[in-house]
Order: C-alpha cells, then sequence, then structure tokens
C-alpha cells in the first residue's frame, strides 16, 4: 500500500490536531494556512500594542481524556487554572450563569418568578409534539416566558433570524439537559467538582484551563511541533481548487501558482468553498446545497481602557435589545498576563453579523465608538476610560442551522463518498457543524485513525452528534467522551 501522503486545509483546532497527530506516526504532512500571520483559525489569539486577545472564548476543558492528554502534551506548563464565571445581562441586572435561584427570584421579583414557574409547568404539561424550531424546543423545556427573558434576544442577536426559523438541531447541540429544574436544582445543592474533570457537566464546571497568552499560544506550538516532526504548516495559502486524479490516486491543491500533492486531504474549510473548486466539478444537485450552506460572522473590538474592577467575569452575555453587543468578554479575567499593564483592562465586544451588512462594512472608528457608548450605557464603564480600541472581523464564525442545513448537508456527504474518495471533512466549518474546539480536535484525530487504518474504522460524523456532552451527561465510551461514536462494525 502507498504511503499516505496527506494535504490539510486550514490549520484551526482540527486542521493542527490532524497533522500533529500525522506527524507523530511519521506521515508526510503539508498544512495550507489562508492567514497571512496567525494560525488557530478562530481559536488564534490577536496581538495588538503588547495586548492579547481572543476572537470569541475558548475554556479549555474537555470530557475526552485524549484531548486533555494532548492539550498538556503540546503546551505543557503553560496553562493557568482558571475561575469559571458568566452573568447574563437582562433588564439592567445580572444574572449568575448558570441561574442561582435566590439571585434569579431577587432579580426577577416575586411575580416574574412565579410567572416564568408557571409557564415552565405548563410547557411540561403540554409540550410542543414534534419541535423543529429553536423557539420550540426552548419553550418545551423552560417555558415560554424564560425563553422570552434568557434565550430569544441573544440568540436572534447571535443568528440575525428569528428564532423560530432556527433549527432545534442548534438547541439540542448546545444546551441539551439545562432544564430550569437542573439549573434550580444545582443553585441550590452545589455540585463540588470531582477529581475526575471527565465526569463533570460542562455547563457547570467551576474551573478550566486556559494557556497563559491565549488559546492561539496552544496552536502556535502545536504548529511548532509539527515542524519540529517534518511536517509543513504553510501560511498565507489560500486553496483555491482541489483536483482528484483517479488515475494516480492523487490530489492536487492549488495555491495561485503553487501546487501541492497527496494521496489524501484533509478539510476544515467552509464546505461552500471547498465544493466551489473541486475538480471534478460536483453535480448539480450537490453544487445546489453546498452552495445554499449558510455562515453568520462577528466582529471583535477590543477596548483598552483604565481598569475599574468593573467586572471579573470571562464573559457577560447581553440580552438587552436596547444595544447592538452581543457578549462582553474580560480579557484580564481569562488570563492576566493577556494584559501588560495592570492599571488597565482589555474588554472584547461581539457584534454578530453578515459578510457586507451595515455592521460589518462600519469603519473601525465607527465600531469603536458604537462599542465604547454601549459599555457606558451597560455601566461597565465611565466616559473617558477608554484609550485605545481594535477591531477585527471573523468571517464564518458559526455555521448556520436553518430548516434546510441538515438536508443539504447530506447531500454533500453523500457527494464525497461517491465521487470524491479520501477527501476528508473535520472541524466546525469543514462539517457545518457548531462543535467546540474539543469536538473538531476529536473529529480530526479520528479522521487521522481512519486514513492510518485504510479504512473507515471510525464515524467521524457522530462525534458530538447527540449532543450530552455539552451540558450533562457521564463520559464513556473507548475515547472517554459520551458523544464520540464507537468503531464503525465491520
Amino acid at each position: 500500500m502507498t504511503a499516505p501522503r496527506v494535504v490539510v486545509l486550514g490549520a484551526g483546532p482540527a486542521g493542527l490536531t490532524a497533522a500533529y497527530a500525522l506527524a507523530k506516526r511519521g506521515i508526510a504532512v503539508t498544512v495550507l494556512e489562508a492567514d497571512p500571520e496567525y494560525v488557530g483559525g478562530i481559536s488564534r489569539t490577536i496581538r495588538y500594542k503588547g495586548f492579547y486577545f481572543d476572537i470569541g472564548g475558548h475554556r479549555f476543558f474537555s470530557k475526552s481524556k485524549a484531548v486533555e492528554d494532548l492539550w498538556t502534551e503540546i503546551l505543557g506548563d503553560d496553562f493557568l487554572e482558571r475561575p469559571r464565571s458568566s452573568r447574563i445581562y437582562y433588564g439592567g441586572k445580572f444574572f449568575s450563569y448558570p441561574l442561582k435561584a435566590g439571585e434569579a427570584l431577587s432579580n426577577l421579583g416575586v411575580l416574574e418568578a412565579v410567572r416564568c414557574v408557571a409557564s415552565y409547568g405548563l410547557a411540561r404539561l403540554m409540550p410542543h409534539p414534534s419541535p423543529k424550531s429553536f423557539e420550540d424546543w426552548v419553550v418545551n423545556q423552560f417555558g415560554r416566558r424564560l425563553f422570552e427573558i434568557f434565550f430569544k434576544t441573544y440568540t436572534e442577536k447571535v443568528w440575525g433570524m428569528p428564532c423560530s426559523e432556527i433549527s432545534a438541531d442548534w438547541a439540542a447541540q448546545r444546551i441539551k439537559g439545562l432544564s430550569l429544574w437542573t439549573a434550580v436544582q444545582n443553585a441550590l445543592f452545589p455540585r463540588r467538582e470531582p477529581k475526575d474533570r471527565t465526569a463533570v457537566i460542562k455547563t457547570l464546571i467551576d474551573s478550566f484551563r486556559y494557556p497563559r497568552l491565549g488559546p492561539g499560544m496552544m496552536w502556535e506550538a502545536a504548529a511548532t511541533k509539527v515542524k519540529a516532526m517534518g511536517g509543513a504548516v504553510l501560511l498565507g495559502r489560500h486553496a483555491t481548487s482541489l483536483a482528484w486524479d483517479a488515475a494516480s490516486a492523487t490530489w492536487t491543491v492549488a495555491c495561485g501558482e503553487e501546487r501541492f500533492r497527496g494521496t489524501h486531504v484533509i478539510s476544515s474549510a467552509p464546505i461552500r468553498e471547498l465544493f466551489a473548486g473541486l475538480t471534478p466539478a460536483p453535480g448539480p444537485l450537490a453544487a445546489k446545497a453546498a452552495a445554499a450552506l449558510r455562515y453568520r460572522d462577528f466582529i471583535t473590538v477590543a477596548l483598552i481602557l483604565k481598569e475599574r474592577d468593573a467586572f471579573d467575569d470571562n464573559w457577560i452575555y447581553i440580552h438587552d435589545p436596547g444595544v447592538k453587543v452581543g457578549r462582553v468578554q474580560n480579557f484580564k479575567s481569562w488570563s492576566p498576563q493577556m494584559v501588560p499593564d495592570p492599571s488597565l483592562a482589555c474588554y472584547g465586544l461581539e457584534y454578530f453579523c453578515f459578510e457586507g451588512d451595515g455592521t460589518w462594512t462600519s469603519a473601525d472608528a465607527d465600531l469603536i465608538a458604537l462599542a465604547t457608548r454601549e459599555l457606558i450605557q451597560l455601566g461597565l464603564a465611565q466616559p473617558g476610560d477608554v484609550v485605545d480600541g481594535c477591531v477585527v472581523r471573523q468571517r464564518k464564525a458559526y455555521p448556520v442551522y436553518d430548516d434546510a442545513y441538515a438536508a443539504n448537508v447530506a447531500t454533500v456527504r453523500e457527494a464525497i463518498a461517491r465521487d470524491y474518495p479520501n477527501l476528508h471533512l473535520v472541524g466546525r466549518n469543514g462539517m457545518h457543524k457548531y462543535n467546540n474546539q474539543d469536538h473538531a480536535m476529536m473529529t480530526a484525530l479520528l479522521t487521522v485513525e481512519n486514513i492510518v487504518a485504510g479504512r473507515e474504522t471510525w464515524d467521524v460524523w457522530r462525534v458530538n452528534q447527540d449532543a450530552e456532552y455539552h451540558e450533562e451527561g457521564e463520559a464513556g465510551g473507548e475515547t472517554g467522551l459520551r458523544s464520540v461514536p464507537g468503531r464503525v462494525k465491520a
């Protein structure tokens, strides 16, 4: 059998995990990354005048021992143990997340709390028989009033569409098991975090690991190790076409005038872009399905401001329709080493948008001014506090779970299985699946196992499929990750 040579598209968590696992086995691997400066994809860390900040927040916690061990293997002692803290801003007040029963009662008031409990009881007695939308699913789980308070505004900011048009799959994947009873139970009877991290409900963890200088530190270390083992990690290479030659059983990936050849391609690139460059061209049904997949983009406005200890959460969800910002990060709470001057703070305000819309095309100065106004409006800064700012636009941050996405992904998968041998999809955008970075890593690790075995011994598409990993359910299975599948039966 010909020794595999692998071309990896994308140097995010999935792509670099695949490259690292391949290089450790002595398999020739080349990673092509479009970004000219950073590795890490959405998990990269931006550097600005000595400050470090994330594109979103990335807690390093997994029920998979294999993933936890891999993080330790790559980064060693450069992890910090950080306290977990998140809150929800609603109606001018802050609510701990997960909810604390006494605090929620006090903030909402007795009448509103009674309405929430009554609404929850009604939903349990008369649930929607076949929930298809995010709204249907959440109302079934929490009741309509809690849906309106704690889910509707923020979710519609994130996705830019009504909750009634978002697939229930997204709710099931992201918040399964976090019922009103679970939230109240854990508020009244808090669990002590066990030594075995794989046994903890993810939403309720008290602490997590985090690289000293942000998640990009992990992926920069991974890239360095891949190169030290003989692999290549090439930046500024945007793959424009992928051609399969059946006669030689070889893929050729074009990046401008450069050509990269391999027996396998592992792609974490967005499916829509991947299929636009395939040769032979996909059939009309597959091409249409890939082109129909949608993505949500977002902007991080990092503000450097005077430290007033306004909040120490990792992030705050903004459930207030009076401002555009959806979430506010406090990067010093992730790691104090990300902010070089202790007299200053660095907050990241996240604005969800579509590439090309009015928010996306706003001038950086206008976005910094907007973020400054809204931070003051939320009571998290005072006039004159902000001393500098930086804007980062992130394309295709989230795969959209609309009514048609599942059928479109299924059509794409069928086309790959039929027409494109040795083309493997991994990661969030590569699979059009809202995976966290540890899920993305697991899809890469299992894909490498399949390549080494020369056949599909693991069903990569079942990683995170049953959603129990996210919020509840005990760890288990061969890998120690509840939602990682068992081996494919021969």
